[in-house]
């Protein structure tokens, strides 16, 4: 038995343009896996929030919140997840044209604190070509930026929130620190989505309830395993770097619990520079 793949391009992208990669890429919303508080979800467990009346009180448990997650990620051919603990070492000339196109169609980008801080992101502010793009699309000139961290260790003072475009979102535990709680939402709006960690499930629903359908996540590897363990994944965009690192770095997903999770190919490009761009939705 053999799968469909959409997309497939034995050729470099390179000679592709923009409007190609941004129709291959489209999150198709409507048409994820994922239910709320279904028993294949994973959802939810012992460290959930209190219900949040937006997203729970109303919702049909059988029924999808119309969103969809997809996870971004680059590897090497043998499984490292960074160079010199960054993932953007790994990344070349096509993973990271790829990078700037997905967030285009991004309702919201969510990362991990520990990720933002390791990576240097700064504010969530797209180039003003992009801009023009997603206003064509009618959509909100820029996406909203998305913060996990259970213990709010972020600087309310960084460009994150400063230079922000659109009041971050910040998703936290009701048993962060009060301080960098009242410092933090003086920039950001403060979430809180468990009482002692974050539920993937709340953070979704919540994203959800603001319609923030098309939830572009960058990770890291303790958030994508978080995310995947709680079954709320529609989508990994892996890029495989044709690079061999060995050493002690970790894979793209770490967490505690296995979660086996079946994924179909949607699309397979070729970067003129030997990367190979997989995407797969989840079955």
């Amino acid at each position: 038995m053999t799968t469909r793949i959409d997309r497939l391009w034995p050729d470099p992208l390179d000679g592709l343009g923009d409007d190609d990669l941004l129709a291959t890429y489209a999150p198709p919303l409507g048409a994820s896996a994922y239910r709320a508080g279904a028993d294949g979800g994973r959802s939810g467990g012992e460290d959930a929030g209190g219900a949040d009346p937006r997203v729970s009180d109303s919702a049909d448990d059988s029924a999808g919140d119309g969103a969809w997650l997809r996870l971004n990620f680059v590897s090497s051919l043998d499984g490292a997840a960074t160079r010199e603990g960054l993932s953007g070492g790994l990344g070349r000339g096509g993973d990271k044209r790829v990078f700037d196109l997905q967030r285009r169609w991004a309702d919201v980008v969510l990362v991990g604190a520990g990720t933002a801080r390791a990576e240097g992101y700064g504010a969530m502010a797209l180039d003003d070509e992009a801009v023009a793009w997603r206003r064509a699309q009618g959509l909100a000139p820029h996406p909203v930026f998305a913060l996990v961290t259970g213990r709010l260790d972020l600087d309310p003072a960084s460009p994150i929130f400063a230079e922000a475009p659109v009041r971050p979102l910040v998703y936290t535990v009701a048993s962060a620190p009060a301080e960098a709680r009242s410092a933090l939402s003086a920039v950001a709006e403060v979430v809180d989505a468990g009482e002692t960690s974050v539920d993937p499930a709340h953070v979704r629903a919540d994203l959800a309830a603001r319609g923030l359908l098309r939830i572009h996540a960058e990770g890291g590897p303790s958030l994508f395993g978080a995310f995947l363990t709680a079954g709320v994944v529609d989508e990994l965009c892996l890029t495989i770097a044709p690079t061999v690192e060995g050493g002690s770095a970790g894979r793209i997903a770490h967490a505690d619990a296995a979660a086996p999770t079946d994924m179909r190919p949607a699309s397979v490009l070729l970067s003129g520079d030997g990367e190979l761009l997989l995407r797969h939705v989840r079955a």
